[in-house]
């Protein structure tokens, strides 16, 4: 018996510590992620119930099994609903509050958050300003409540990633872990908002490159982050699928002759998406009136637009569900995917907040449709069912416009809850992506991770791959070890002739504690203490950062890099509380150099 009891036993190196801090970040993340989509979602509704449906008796049709129940008699054949006749300018009322939201006080809002988040992954160390999350969540609340054709996801994915740059920030965290909380955000907001847990931490590692590259750095904190929102989410507003869908299967490969067609033409029409989508960006940016008029002005267009195809307002998730039981006509679904680009396109590229992830489900919904039902017209032996075109084309297009194809046929079986449908899934995607492999809505995207400023210098230090740290023993320089209980101003004393810039604290028994630097001195003399009752304890971090001599200079280079150290101490592997000496990165620098002076000479000779 206690040998079934008996647990086994945890490697040597492991650290619980270690392991625990980035799961425990990135649970609470995930809660906060979890608790702004369920703020930003109940209050979205309710702005939309109040400006749409009561005031302007606008009600298009619902999603969800419950109102797919309701589908059975219905069949939309025209373009014409019952709305109140100033309609049209309900849009502008979002436009102006929006504007002057974002513009006012956060011009980063503007536009579709999830480019502005992938920005600050690439160019901005992981930084997104406090206020940002909250201005972008209200002015978003404005544009889509209102009936503009925009997203939840961009916004949601700001909130969620503007707090965990937040987070990262005011616990003192490198730029690295702040890009992996930010990403952690997103993939919290998106998996709760589109009750997709895995589609949305997906999502968040591969939306950053255009060519099919993950940042798997953060795939394992972006799922904890997702399971925990998605589970707060679910909690609250139940578990059902955002979108009920017939029993579709695939059990006919020949049928793939057809979805491969439909995922060429998904890519096409997604160029025109988005040379319409910045086109109207350019022009709105062009006219000569105040930044913060110019959504209204969009507003005011859409609300135009709204006029004759009123299917644009709002998420348009309704018509998309009438779609997956084919209760749209052919004509009416091709009216409502070009109308809805321009729509898109005046709500959000006219500075207006919001996302485009939901735009595109749209668009791709509705040319899924109509494609399967002109195949099954023409060939009808070839289509098992014409309505499970409808839920891959959403996969398709959005995999085209965006370039995730694996986040996205995960997401889109995860919103639908259907699963029998991956083999075409995964064609019309991978298709979709490679036809027009430049084409993106996302231009903040990089092409690879090697393009990426976040990770200069990761693919630079190859040529120091199997070089050992106790290679450059005699290149370090003896470490001025400072008791922890020594003043400052003996402090001072000591450290006055040296040229070190950082100085390992022990204990009595020589052990090390802690370690502080020469701006941390300087930074200390600033304060009202009077220096004899400050201690090197005081000044010192307890959390160092060290390496082995058994390490590699590639790893020694990572950790000084992605901390901004200059110098590292290099410790006993028996025992890490005593420091052999201190490696600079002049030193390992110099030794790069010098490594790669001597491949080019081999390479020359070659």
């Amino acid at each position: 018996m206690n040998g079934f009891l008996r647990l086994p036993k945890l490697p040597q190196n492991f650290d619980l510590r270690v392991m625990g801090r980035p799961m425990a970040l990135s649970v609470l993340v995930g809660l906060v992620a979890g608790a702004g989509a369920l703020a930003f979602y109940f209050l979205a509704n309710w702005t939309e119930h109040f400006f749409l449906a009561r005031l302007s008796g606008f009600h298009p049709p619902e999603e969800g099994a419950a109102a797919a129940a309701h589908l059975q008699n219905t069949f939309i054949d025209s373009l014409g609903m019952s709305t109140r006749w100033f309609l049209f300018l309900i849009p502008v009322i979002g436009g102006l509050v929006s504007g002057w939201l974002v513009f006012t006080f956060a011009p980063e809002a503007e536009g579709h958050g999830t480019d502005a988040a992938i920005d600050a992954f690439h160019n901005k160390g992981g930084f997104i300003r406090g206020r940002v999350p909250i201005i972008k969540a209200i002015a978003s609340v404005a544009t889509i409540g209102t009936g503009g054709s925009a997203g939840r996801e961009g916004p949601i994915a700001q909130i969620g990633a503007g707090f965990g740059s937040f987070l990262a920030t005011k616990l003192n965290l490198s730029a690295a872990d702040r890009r992996i909380l930010l990403l952690a955000g997103m993939a919290g907001g998106i998996g709760a908002t589109f009750r997709a847990p895995l589609g949305g931490a997906l999502f968040a590692v591969e939306v950053l490159y255009r060519d099919p590259e993950f940042e798997h750095e953060g795939l394992i904190p972006c799922i904890i982050s997702s399971i925990v929102a998605y589970s707060l989410f679910g909690a609250v507003t139940g578990w059902q699928p955002l979108l009920a869908t017939p029993l579709f299967r695939f059990e006919h490969p020949v049928e793939l002759l057809s979805y491969l067609l439909l995922g060429i033409f998904c890519a096409t029409l997604g160029v025109v998406y988005v040379r319409v989508f910045y086109k109207v960006r350019d022009m709105f940016r062009d006219l000569a009136i105040p930044p913060a008029l110019k959504p209204a002005l969009g507003g005011f267009l859409l609300g135009i637009l709204a006029m004759f195809v009123p299917q644009v307002l709002g998420s348009g998730y309704g018509f998309v569900q009438a779609a997956l039981y084919g209760k749209i006509a052919l004509w009416v679904m091709l009216v409502i995917a070009i109308a809805k680009i321009v729509a898109t396109s005046l709500t959000i590229s006219s500075g207006g907040s919001g996302g485009v992830f939901a735009p595109s489900l749209v668009i791709g919904a509705m040319l899924g449709g109509a494609f399967g039902a002109t195949a099954n017209a023409l060939f009808p032996a070839l289509v098992q069912d014409p309505r499970a075109y409808v839920l891959v084309g959403m996969a398709g297009f959005f995999a085209g416009v965006a370039n995730t194809p694996i986040a996205t046929l995960i997401m889109v079986s995860e919103l639908t809850g259907n699963y029998k449908l991956l083999a075409p899934l995964m064609l019309v995607c991978v298709v979709a992506m490679i036809v027009f492999r430049r084409n993106t809505i996302y231009h903040k995207q990089v092409e690879k991770r090697v393009d990426s400023p976040a990770h200069l210098g990761d693919f630079v230090v190859d040529v120091l791959e199997g070089i050992r740290v106790a290679d450059l023993t005699d290149k370090g320089h003896s470490p001025t070890l400072i008791q922890e209980n020594m003043p400052l101003p003996e402090i001072l004393r000591r450290v006055a002739n040296t040229e070190c810039a950082y100085f390992p604290v022990v204990d009595a028994e020589g052990k090390l504690t802690g370690i502080f630097s020469i701006n941390d001195i300087r930074r200390i003399l600033h304060e009202e203490i009077p220096p004899g009752l400050i201690l090197a304890r005081d000044i010192a971090v307890s959390r160092v950062v060290t390496i082995h001599p058994d390490e590699t200079l590639t790893q020694a280079l990572k950790k000084l890099s992605s901390r901004g150290l200059e110098e590292i101490p290099v410790v006993d592997r028996e025992d890490p509380t005593k420091v052999i000496f201190m490696l600079s990165r002049r030193s390992l620098l110099a030794r790069y150099a010098k490594e790669l002076e001597m491949k080019k000479e081999a390479y020359s000779v070659l």
